[in-house]
């Protein structure tokens, strides 16, 4: 949900700094580039060397980074890039110094020079936090339009217990991802997508399938998910879970079971993408009894499964946006430009056996991606399937159009 977005986080002198480096790896693990302004007292608390490895970029703290040289670091640059600044913890005196517009350090001239949305988690004592100069101050940065994160209740540094601590790293994380969400570009859009393989009975035990992992179809969940749209993922056998509340699974195993899935969420969705391997062929009887070793050949009669993508994609409606996957071997192009006429897609993502790394199985891909109402050619390098996720929803957003 925070992919790519670009966060501030500001540390001042408190002992809940060094929840701040539990706040930064929760904050990159979904996805966020966070750049880290400490004020000197919160030096007391954490090295910013802790925070710079977890981040992954310099911490900063003085406006000049190497005096000798002349080089500075800019606060308006700063403020500029954020999408969100976030002070946590926020000290009292930090919290005075916003209120009255003070600016003497680096962490002060930023928030000053911000233009985006600012979230204040305070932490200090709870005398300190309830008195009146204190709350004061908090209303007024209320009335400035920033975004207070109430301190929570419990047992204080000082032996003492009652409200003062500072959120936990969790707690500011969700409150985070719901500033965000409110924003996402999907929000409100039901997207239905098929994923993984699908398994055809041949008796009580065996079974016709295929390599696939399902990872790309559940990448693509995430990335759905992480964009605000509602995901309704039919997919068949697979070792992977979901986790996020915005995805509605829908297990099945054979191809037949699929298309029954699927048709119950195609006609009220705004975005249909058929991402699963599904089995071509279907044995035509299924015993009933384990088949025995008994002789040294077996014949299997097999029958088409349905189309799935064509079956629904040609009753698409025109505010619909369907997209096909092509796995292909040869001629692979062409195969592509077929399937995209042929089942009335939008957009088909075309990976080729022959590229090391991309296919069943691996953590990786390679894409091209092509459109049935332009000669474009969207043409991406080897990436893990979550990246490749991204640029394909990316497309999505791009070209979809209600």
């Amino acid at each position: 949900m925070l992919q790519g977005k670009k966060i501030i986080l500001g540390i001042c002198g408190s002992i809940a700094a060094y929840k701040a480096a539990f706040l930064v790896r929760l904050l990159t693990k979904e996805g966020a580039a966070v750049r880290v302004v400490m004020t000197d007292a919160a030096k007391d608390f954490i090295t910013p060397l802790t925070l710079s490895t977890l981040s992954k970029n310099p911490v900063l703290s003085t406006f000049f980074s190497n005096p000798q040289e002349g080089s500075w670091n800019n606060h308006i640059e700063l403020g500029l890039w954020a999408d969100l600044m976030l002070i946590a913890p926020a000290s009292a005196h930090t919290l005075a110094k916003f209120s009255q517009g003070l600016c003497n350090d680096l962490l002060t001239a930023v928030y000053l020079s911000a233009r985006c949305k600012v979230m204040l988690a305070p932490a200090m004592d709870l005398d300190m936090y309830s008195h009146p100069s204190t709350q004061a101050n908090l209303q007024k940065l209320r009335d400035y339009g920033n975004l207070i994160i109430e301190a929570e209740s419990g047992e204080l540094a000082s032996g003492l217990s009652g409200q003062g601590r500072m959120a936990e790293p969790e707690n500011i994380l969700q409150t985070v991802k719901t500033f965000f969400a409110n924003d996402l570009p999907l929000k409100g859009k039901k997207v239905l997508l098929t994923a993984g393989p699908t398994q055809e009975a041949i008796d009580p035990v065996r079974y016709i399938s295929n390599a696939s992992s399902g990872k790309m179809g559940y990448a693509l969940a995430t990335e759905l998910a992480n964009n605000g749209a509602e995901v309704y993922l039919v997919s068949g056998p697979t070792n992977l879970k979901v986790t996020n509340k915005l995805i509605t699974l829908a297990p099945v195993k054979s191809a037949q079971e699929m298309l029954d899935a699927a048709q119950v969420y195609f006609d009220t969705c705004d975005i249909a993408i058929f991402a699963a391997a599904v089995s071509d062929y279907a044995p035509v009887d299924i015993q009933k009894q384990k088949i025995k070793k008994n002789s040294n050949t077996l014949r299997l009669e097999l029958h088409k499964t349905p189309d799935i993508a064509k079956t629904l994609s040609i009753k698409k409606k025109k505010n619909q946006f369907t997209v096909g996957f092509a796995l292909e071997t040869n001629d692979e192009e062409a195969n592509a430009y077929k399937k995209i006429k042929g089942k009335n897609f939008d957009m088909i993502v075309l990976n080729s056996l022959n590229d090391k790394g991309a296919g069943f199985g691996y953590d990786t891909n390679k894409i091209k991606v092509f459109f049935a109402e332009k000669d474009d050619v969207k043409v991406f390098s080897l990436k893990s399937k979550q990246e490749v996720a991204r640029d394909i929803i990316q497309l999505i957003k791009d070209n979809y159009h209600a």
